[in-house]
């Protein structure tokens, strides 16, 4: 089950304790079908598959970080770059 379709449930089980068996079911059906509508045309994730790439960006941005301490530490080495040959860097 989708996390839309987890909120969906969640929502309409309440709307359903709340309004009983009173003749405001219609109500409930027409709001059930707006929200299920509303739910499938968002774009929603799981929390489990938020937390994963939250992960992958954070080994990314470790990355490029190190990878920027690599490049400050070669240009330090040998100059910035800014020569004729800035674009053929032996390393």
């Amino acid at each position: 089950m989708n996390l839309g379709q987890k909120v969906f449930e969640e929502i309409s089980g309440k709307l359903g304790d709340v309004l009983g068996d009173n003749p405001a079911k219609d109500i409930e059906k027409n709001l059930r079908a707006v929200l299920q509508g509303a739910f499938a045309k968002l774009d929603l994730v799981t929390r489990e598959e938020f937390d994963i790439q939250q992960a992958v960006l954070l080994r990314t941005r470790e990355k490029l970080e190190a990878l920027e301490a690599t490049v400050a530490r070669l240009e330090a080495r040998f100059g910035d770059g800014a020569g004729e040959d800035s674009g053929n860097l032996a390393l």
